[in-house]
């Protein structure tokens, strides 16, 4: 039995619409990814304006992706850029100095975390009360307000953009092979699972050693080197699987005797 028009139809705006999107994937990566990064700084920016509304929508639209500790982001308009704990060994201010002041880091403070509550406390002692204060605060017009996503989060999302739109360059797509896996290892992976496991295991519940926060630099640089890596491993490939659904989808509307639209 012969298919129906309307199947046929059907059929057809999808392998058209998938044709579209295999031809202009890398487009629609860029919006994106694009998105992703720069709503997180938009939240900070709608802050300092004002327009709290929106600005909590965005964090809160965000807080299951990062953790968003404070101490662990980039601020914007406000006296510093970091905040960093007092024992990460960074010349800026520490996040311990301007929270003794502020009313959302009172030791008292009762913060619900996970449907318990918890005393906030001795703020240098990294309790889950001060782990969930900080989480909540998003900044004040001394400080600046936080971006959504964390330090490292921004890194990662920053270089993964500019990595997509480096590659949208004629002759550097043309031409780029996916990272050798030995070099996106190296580059990609140790540096940032030797700095967050070295980091994580060194306070409660394993305390391995001393407790360390790592430089906000270093948890900048180490987002964006895993963010380049990933782009570079991953969109020749994706190139690679978008060029051949392209031939697979033209070569069955030539078999059916369809037009194929304008070739790029």
């Amino acid at each position: 039995m012969a298919a129906s028009p309307r199947k046929n139809t059907l059929g057809l705006r999808l392998n058209l619409g998938l044709l579209s999107f295999a031809r202009n994937w890398l487009k629609v990566a860029m919006l994106l990814i694009g998105l992703y990064a720069g709503l997180p700084i938009l939240a900070p920016t709608l802050m300092e304006l004002g327009v709290t509304g929106p600005a909590r929508a965005l964090y809160t639209l965000y807080s299951p992706f990062c953790h968003q500790f404070a101490f662990r982001s980039i601020f914007l308009y406000g006296e510093q850029p970091f905040y960093p704990r007092y024992n990460t060994g960074s010349p800026y201010r520490p996040f311990e100095s301007y929270a003794e002041n502020l009313p959302e880091f009172d030791p008292n403070r009762m913060v619900d975390l996970l449907g318990t509550s918890n005393r906030i406390g001795d703020i240098y002692a990294f309790t889950p009360g001060y782990q969930a204060a900080s989480r909540e605060f998003l900044g004040s017009p001394q400080m600046g307000y936080k971006t959504a996503l964390c330090a490292r989060d921004m890194g990662i999302y920053v270089a993964l953009f500019i990595g997509t739109v480096i590659y949208s360059i004629p002759v550097v797509r043309r031409r780029l092979r996916p990272v050798p896996l030995y070099i996106y290892v190296i580059l990609g992976l140790l540096p940032i699972g030797l700095d967050g496991f070295s980091q994580l295991l060194g306070y409660p519940p394993f305390n391995f050693w001393p407790p360390r926060e790592t430089s906000p630099f270093f948890r900048v640089a180490t987002g964006l080197l895993f963010g380049m890596m990933n782009a570079w491993l991953g969109l020749p490939y994706l190139e690679l699987s978008m060029r051949e659904t392209q031939e697979q989808i033209e070569a069955k509307l030539e078999r059916a005797g369809i037009p194929i639209p304008f070739r790029p």
